[in-house]
């Protein structure tokens, strides 16, 4: 899987821009804010159908514009896949595929795999469980699209919950039609933490081999899914779970939410049998952060048969000579995207960013 091209326009701080890009590593280089990020967030999205950052989507489009436009080509193993987003500041957003208007962002996710890696990922260590959540999610759904929709799914029946509980005047009101939810959460929630089980397995040899390799083979790294649902991943799933929600039902409209289910899962993440969330130096969760990405390059391409893109952002800053020599030579396998301050003696092709543009 390669990225041909990229076209932007009025995107972030670039007006107009087209870049040809190198089928192995393609590296931006540039003094702070000058829109090397920018870059990677429009690859990004054109994948993901939304930014890497916290932020709506009419904040893409540079000040003063009226709307923004994105076109990336790829190749994949057996078909090229042309993406292109439109955005208007009325909020419109359209997004084609080859061409063809998709109606829901699940049609998008698949198409063209990515992985994305920031000092700021951080977070899916150190930080709450929803970061490790939206690991899973964005991994998982981007290699089956069913899960996409049935987390979408329990998103909505779960909401409609919450409402039921918090806005039901009564538990008697509540107990008249919690029922009709309880079976649809349940039904979405048995498939949702089935795949999360079974990806954290997955990567779980991946994630230790890349771990082994950056680190110099010192540590041993483990990782157990911990399931919100408060029931055993068996064959009594469906029925273990309905029970608990009926007798934690008086406990949750005292609290006006659901208090059991996939949107409590977590993964616990340990170095030699130590947490390292907590326990854990900067360095360690760094370069277990890092590893939890590189895992998934691998995952990717033992279920597509192909490696997906590789985003690397000011990852360079955060590591010493050694490791960056490491890292760069793990993922020679895939197309890899890097951004940096300076040149660092990096191989691949160099693009000088300055103030939305390419530096002549």
């Amino acid at each position: 899987m390669k990225i041909e091209s990229l076209t932007i326009s009025n995107f972030r701080n670039y007006q107009n821009l087209k870049i040809n890009f190198d089928e192995k590593v393609n590296i931006f280089i540039g003094k702070n804010a000058q829109g090397k990020t920018n870059l990677l967030e429009s690859i990004y999205y054109c994948c993901i159908g939304k930014s890497f950052k916290s932020c709506k989507d009419k904040e893409l489009i540079k000040w003063g514009s009226e709307n923004l436009f994105v076109k990336l080509v790829a190749n994949r193993k057996y078909t090229d896949k042309t993406i292109e987003v439109r955005i208007s500041n009325t909020g419109k957003k359209e997004i084609k595929i080859n061409s063809l208007p998709i109606r829901k962002i699940g049609e998008l996710i698949g198409e063209v795999n990515i992985v994305f890696f920031s000092p700021q990922e951080l977070k899916l260590v150190r930080e709450s469980p929803e970061e490790r959540r939206r690991f899973m999610d964005i991994d998982i759904s981007q290699n089956n699209k069913r899960y996409f929709y049935q987390l979408s799914r329990y998103e909505k029946i779960l909401a409609n919950r919450n409402k039921l509980l918090k806005n039901s005047q009564t538990i008697d009101a509540v107990l008249e039609t919690i029922d009709i939810w309880d079976r649809a959460l349940i039904s979405s929630a048995k498939y949702i933490a089935f795949e999360r089980k079974k990806f954290v397995e997955e990567i779980l040899p991946y994630a230790q081999k890349a771990h082994s390799y950056i680190s110099g083979g010192k540590e041993e790294l483990l990782l157990n899914y911990l399931c919100g649902c408060g029931v055993e991943l068996d064959e009594n799933f469906e029925k273990n779970l309905d029970k608990l929600l009926k007798k934690n039902v008086s406990k949750d409209y005292k609290l006006g939410y659901t208090t059991l289910g996939v949107h409590r899962d977590d993964i616990d993440i340990f170095l030699n049998g130590v947490e390292v969330k907590n326990f854990g130096s900067q360095g360690q969760q760094r370069t277990v952060g890092l590893s939890l990405k590189l895992a998934e390059l691998e995952n990717m391409y033992n279920i597509n048969g192909e490696y997906p893109i590789l985003l690397l952002d000011d990852v360079f800053s955060e590591l010493d000579t050694d490791r960056q020599r490491r890292l760069l030579k793990f993922v020679d396998r895939t197309q890899t995207f890097i951004t940096c301050t300076d040149e660092k003696k990096l191989e691949g092709k160099l693009y000088f960013i300055e103030n939305g543009g390419l530096k002549k």
